[in-house]
């Protein structure tokens, strides 16, 4: 398995910029979710990586080994993508022996590797089975089995359980992560769901019109995104915004919000006029005792908790609650922040003001 790592990565296609001047590193053994909206360029930034598009500038190292114009087949990868790309016409163990066959790998090493990948992959079972009468799951196995057989220097993954049923893809994506901890792979997934990004990465790139947004572990990101893009696409629900004028100074750890003083976490820039302030629905509380007002408009019920959505004179929020508490939709209540998990954001990208927990994050523009 390898280290990976891109430097000023940025691909042109004529006047359009998928990509632009991309910087990360993937240690070695890493599951690294590449993520974002379509057309964001996480899929691009994968396919350079593995040498299915060529870069317009930048550096891709592989194992300390520069590749960035080298083609696919002398990088050592593997790449398994959405929609399995299996051989309809040969039956399981012939679609996961084939890269080994094409190689010239003798036939008893073959034998022994398809083997042992199927013990890992548990389709012992169906290894003389024509692939036409295999289940989603089944397939996707298949297809991985045949990436794990080479043994190569890491994994690129374009959405591979994207063409899976809800339930089965949560199933799925466990298996996967359980695999990579049992092979100890060099893991690239690219993915456009949050959930599957924060349950299975050890790392995540948040990408957005071809930028690095935000770079760094799930929590990490959930708890102090760098950006108002990160932090609107990062959680379910996403994080509520109060817009309000007003400033904050370097150092500063309180903000005014309809005259009423918010502690926030200390401020690594100052700022003033249109700020935001960003609180996740599970740090907003009830209190009789805070004169700030919110009208509940609205909930959802979630089993153990609730979701209430009400209106503030800075804009609308979302609450996350026991279910426990009775709420009724028309009626007012005083509203409470948790001021330790607070984020301000400032200017055109809304970029965060917030230090702490931001310290080794990216954050491109």
């Amino acid at each position: 398995m390898a280290q990976i790592k891109i430097q000023n990565l940025r691909k042109e296609f004529g006047a359009f910029t998928a990509v632009q001047s991309s910087s990360f590193t993937i240690e070695d053994g890493e599951f690294f979710m590449l993520l974002g909206p379509s057309g964001c360029g996480k899929t691009t930034t994968l396919r350079m990586m593995a040498g299915l598009e060529l870069p317009s500038s930048g550096e891709i190292h592989i194992d300390g080994e520069e590749v960035g114009m080298k083609p696919a087949s002398q990088r050592d990868i593997a790449f398994v993508f959405q929609m399995f790309a299996l051989y309809p016409h040969m039956n399981v163990r012939r679609n996961i022996s084939y890269p080994l066959l094409s190689q010239g790998v003798p036939k008893a090493e073959v034998r022994t590797r398809v083997e042992e990948v199927a013990r890992i992959l548990r389709i012992e079972d169906i290894l003389d089975k024509p692939v036409g009468g295999l289940s989603g799951g089944d397939r996707q196995r298949v297809a991985l089995g045949r990436a794990i057989v080479r043994r190569p220097k890491a994994f690129f993954m374009d959405e591979p359980l994207g063409a899976l049923d809800a339930e089965f893809r949560e199933h799925m994506a466990e298996e996967l992560r359980a695999l990579h901890d049992r092979i100890g792979a060099t893991t690239v997934y690219v993915t456009h769901d949050q959930l599957e990004a924060m349950q299975m990465g050890d790392k995540i790139v948040v990408m957005n019109h071809g930028v690095v947004e935000q770079f760094g572990q799930p929590q990490q990101i959930y708890d102090w995104p760098a950006t108002r893009f990160v932090a609107d696409f990062i959680g379910s629900p996403p994080m509520n915004f109060l817009e309000f004028e007003g400033m904050i100074g370097i150092g500063g750890d309180h903000v005014v919000l309809d005259g009423h003083r918010v502690a926030v976490p200390v401020s690594r820039q100052g700022a003033e006029g249109r700020l935001t302030l960003g609180v996740r629905p599970e740090h907003v509380r009830f209190s009789d005792a805070s004169t700030y007002r919110g009208k509940v408009l609205a909930t959802e019920y979630l089993g153990t908790t609730q979701i209430v959505t009400l209106s503030t004179p800075n804009g609308k929020i979302k609450a996350r609650i026991s279910s426990a508490e009775t709420v009724r939709e028309g009626e007012t209540v005083g509203l409470e922040f948790d001021g330790r998990t607070l984020t301000v954001f400032a200017g055109e990208r809304g970029h965060a003001l917030i230090s702490e927990g931001n310290e080794g994050v990216l954050h491109h523009g």
